[in-house]
């Protein structure tokens, strides 16, 4: 398979000796490393992370003014994915590493694909006209891209001027988490054996006779692949059970943990769970969602379009409709709309799951309503002769 990278790669090749470390305005030097401990091994975390990333996928681009770019980014953003795939694996790295890039490829002047960036580690630079790069170091080489054909999401924006800050806040409550569940583990191995000590009466015993008593006694009563599960001893001989009685964390205190990571991801047990209300999922899509696709269409749009094409009106959105949180009495209910043209029949059958019927993009309208700048008609008056 071709290198997506390799024309790209090719143009920036006879300068790259000629890059210097570039420094923020904050006096950082931007050289980054990709998250260390990976939070994404967490199954809590892959769990918050799920409905974030789903909900975020099933939003579509319109594009103004380039319907090839709008089939581009819906069909096939890139050789690897389509547009659902793409936009899940930008929400997810996202909320894993706090920042994303997605390169924007070119022939030319043409949008070819938008590819999200896996890197190891990345470095801001600066070449002797002042202009911006990125080098990233990947597990199949170095890229350099200029700043220009970088789109760059982040989230907790605030220490660095390129990247959003780390996910370090998160590690102590992941560290509870599994220090909470390898206790239980450990709990539930030491006290499903039976434990104790064999005691003898006899004194001075030989510590190899010692040896054979005690497994002698495992093998007979411990080990069910070859005793009996019976086992014998003398007289002269006591076994004493040992109680074992491990901590383990209580419910309320996993619960509380298992809350400050739902927190932080900005969900809940219903939405992780997918027994969330309609109610519930329209503030989940207004506070999580919605500003994500904002930011992804601001700043596509700026990345792709020069500021004169935006001036004309070009632009990439991405949209998702609340409507499909809406339970279906809601959307049955919605047929009130059709008869006064606010949704065509169509529109309507769309809402519901229905295919189109013939005629049901004209909106129609009740004989009783008109527009409001409509003058009434006066009706002829009738006589009887």
């Amino acid at each position: 398979m071709n290198n997506p990278f390799k024309t790209l790669f090719l143009k920036f090749q006879n300068v790259k000796g000629k890059f210097q470390r570039w420094k923020e305005y904050g006096g950082y030097v931007a050289h980054f490393h990709n998250f260390g401990k990976d939070i994404n091994k967490s199954d809590l975390v892959r769990a918050c992370i799920r409905p974030l990333a789903d909900q975020t996928a099933k939003a579509f681009a319109t594009v103004a003014k380039d319907d090839a770019l709008q089939r581009l980014l819906t069909y096939y953003p890139n050789e690897f994915m389509n547009g659902k795939d793409f936009l899940y694996k930008v929400r997810t790295m996202y909320e894993v590493q706090n920042t994303v890039f997605v390169i924007v490829m070119r022939e030319g002047d043409t949008v070819t694909g938008f590819y999200p960036m896996n890197y190891i580690d990345y470095e801001a630079l600066e070449d002797e006209r002042g202009y911006i790069f990125l080098k990233f170091k990947t597990r199949k080489g170095t890229y350099f891209f200029s700043w220009s054909d970088v789109i760059v999401l982040r989230k907790d924006y605030n220490n660095y001027d390129i990247a959003g800050d780390d996910n370090d806040a998160l590690l102590a409550t992941l560290d509870l988490v599994h220090v909470s569940n390898q206790s239980i583990a450990n709990a539930i191995k030491s006290t499903a054996n039976l434990r104790g000590i064999i005691k003898t009466t006899k004194s001075m015993v030989d510590p190899d006779d010692l040896k054979r008593i005690k497994d002698r006694f495992v093998e007979d009563y411990m080990d069910a692949t070859k005793g009996d599960g019976i086992g014998a001893l003398d007289s002269t001989t006591d076994f004493i059970q040992t109680n074992m009685s491990p901590t383990v964390a209580s419910w309320t205190q996993m619960k509380e943990f298992r809350d400050n990571v739902y927190r932080y991801f900005g969900v809940n047990e219903d939405i992780v769970t997918s027994k969330a209300t309609p109610e519930q999922m329209q503030v989940f899509y207004e506070m999580k969602i919605e500003p994500f696709l904002i930011a992804l269409s601001e700043e596509m749009t700026r990345k792709v379009y020069t500021r004169n094409q935006i001036a004309f009106g070009n632009y990439i959105r991405f949209n998702s409709s609340t409507i499909q949180f809406m339970s279906m009495s809601d959307k049955l209910a919605l047929t009130a709309f059709i008869d006064r043209g606010a949704l065509t029949p169509n529109e309507w059958r769309h809402i519901v799951g229905f295919e189109d019927i013939e005629g049901g993009d004209t909106p129609i309208r009740r004989l009783d309503t008109a527009p409001v700048e409509t003058e009434p008609v006066e009706q002829e008056e009738t006589t009887n002769e």
